[in-house]
């Protein structure tokens, strides 16, 4: 109803008034989003098509995806491998936060989690803010297993006692998370492999998995796949098929049985890490081989996410962040290049497991069509720790200071309230496969360590090695508005700005915590 102009109030009636309108702009504050995490596994930048014009193949949802939200081309994974990326995901912490130093990526029965007990998660703040929670395939940060004596299994998985082990101690169940389906480690490459569901094993894992016994694309990208104990049932081809089924559910399910709750799913795919097996009604459905393929399949899954949001009327109120672990594995980068013209990790020097560029610059994107206007693209750093900061202030609630100390809110900038020449981060620091560091200031970037970090260049790397040319140096110091493919190493010519980053290095160290204290939400 429009009011004349001349119209005031009575005295009473317009506190009354305020009152109300006090209510309702607090009932609509207190309506945050849907929130849904797609969590890609060994996925560069050159391997999304709204990144990378030369690709081999299109990602045409993936790119709406982008062009209805925004787009992050200075993203970073915290590590150049998955399992302390994954933590970093659901702690908003670097993995020294957790074990003093690095961490590599489980495989087996290997544990304890990495969320060691006490540590806040992205599940347990979604929940506390009044969240249903789901996290659905690849889990990967550690699990204890026990034997037949209740003692953490050492020796391998023949000697798990499933009835001693379950419910998980340190399972997502455990761990913020109210409905989960997942894999222990990556699953189709690193045996234990079998599903636990809510904390539980339906069905154990008994006999030994034969790898001859699943597709080998080319002849060769079946690479990878590690033969070890698996439960009857097991699926490797279908494998994120079948991750996007228990997510939908999840979400279907939700809405007619809380339907003004709000929810928040993780969907960490196997897709691209190796062996790359696209299910068969992809098969062939790019010109760019299996891993195209491959990527396109995630392609289609992020459409269904989209299209089931769409058929439940929350499209406008959810909020979906597009994510990887990593950068492209080395032997991909080298077939798709080799075979089909495709730079997976964008033109940057590295590959997964590397400090270098390409081993942590990955895709990040957001959408939110209510919130976060469409058609933006940023150079803003981003970090794998950022997205807990992040969620917390879309949902209106500020963070204890000791709580995701590696932190920072990106929020202002997805809702374009943040000018490019205003930094988000005033520093970034990520960790290579070796757990040494490399830190961001600005255009200047200080890796920690002589060479890679990860990979070591000879084989099928060798082609891509590059002379040091300066042998003598502990470090490497690369300005990369100047040098973007990190082959001039000025740490003795730049001397002063070397000593800086090392010192700031140390700080962010000592000093326990990277982000900044008294961090607030800001208001969508």
């Amino acid at each position: 109803m429009k009011l004349h102009p001349s119209y005031r109030p009575a005295p009473g009636l317009a506190a009354v008034l305020f009152a109300v309108g006090a209510l309702l702009a607090s009932a609509n504050a207190a309506k945050p989003p849907h929130i849904v995490i797609v969590y890609a596994d060994d996925l560069g930048q050159g391997d999304l098509s709204c990144y990378n014009p030369k690709a081999a193949y299109q990602t045409p949802r993936i790119d709406r995806m982008a062009a209805e939200g925004i787009r992050f081309t200075d993203a970073h994974s915290s590590s150049t491998i998955c399992s302390p990326s994954r933590y970093s995901l659901f702690s908003g912490q670097q993995i020294f936060r957790s074990t003093g130093g690095g961490g590599g990526a489980f495989e087996g029965c290997g544990g304890p989690s990495y969320l060691k007990p006490g540590t806040v998660t992205l599940g347990d703040m979604l929940r506390k803010q009044g969240y249903r929670t789901g996290v659905f395939g690849k889990w990967h940060v550690g699990l204890t297993w026990l034997d037949k004596d209740g003692q953490r299994v050492r020796g391998g998985p023949r000697f798990i006692d499933y009835a001693k082990s379950t419910p998980l101690v340190d399972g997502p169940n455990a761990r913020g998370f109210d409905e989960s389906f997942v894999t222990p480690n990556c699953p189709c490459t690193d045996p234990l492999y079998l599903y636990i569901e809510n904390g539980m094993v339906p069905v154990r894992a008994d006999h030994q998995h034969v790898r001859e016994t699943l597709p080998n694309p080319d002849g060769k990208w079946r690479w990878d796949n590690d033969e070890g104990w698996v439960a009857p049932g097991y699926e490797f081809v279908k494998a994120d098929l079948l991750f996007y089924d228990k997510m939908r559910a999840f979400i279907t399910t939700h809405r007619k049985t809380h339907p003004d709750q709000p929810f928040f799913a993780v969907l960490s795919t196997q897709i691209a890490h190796a062996p790359v097996l696209p299910a068969p009604e992809f098969s062939g459905a790019t010109k760019a081989g299996p891993r195209g393929d491959f990527v396109h399949q995630l392609d289609v899954l992020v459409g269904r996410l989209i299209d089931l949001l769409k058929e439940n009327g929350i499209d406008d109120k959810t909020l979906i962040l597009f994510h990887a672990d990593n950068g492209a594995e080395t032997r991909h980068v080298v077939w798709m290049r080799e075979d089909h013209n495709h730079d997976a990790v964008g033109g940057w020097r590295g590959m997964k497991r590397d400090g270098w560029e390409g081993g942590h610059r990955v895709p990040f994107i957001a959408r939110w069509p209510s919130k976060i206007p469409r058609q933006q693209v940023t150079a803003q750093m981003m970090n794998t720790t950022d997205i807990f900061a992040t969620l917390a202030s879309a949902v209106g609630t500020a963070l204890p200071d000791e709580v995701a100390v590696d932190s920072f809110d990106l929020l202002p900038v997805m809702l374009g309230k943040q000018a490019e020449n205003k930094p988000i981060r005033p520093h970034l620091l990520t960790q290579s496969f070796q757990g040494q560091f490399q830190i961001r200031q600005g255009n200047w970037k200080y890796l920690d360590h002589k060479g890679s970090g990860g990979n070591k260049y000879e084989g099928d790397l060798a082609p891509y090695a590059l002379p040091e040319q300066e042998p003598d140096a502990l470090g490497q110091l690369y300005d990369l508005t100047k040098d973007p493919g990190e082959t001039t190493n000025l740490y003795f010519k730049e001397e002063a700005r070397r000593k800086e980053l090392q010192a700031l290095l140390k700080k962010l160290k000592e000093d326990g915590r990277s982000a900044p204290k008294g961090r607030l939400p800001v208001a969508p």
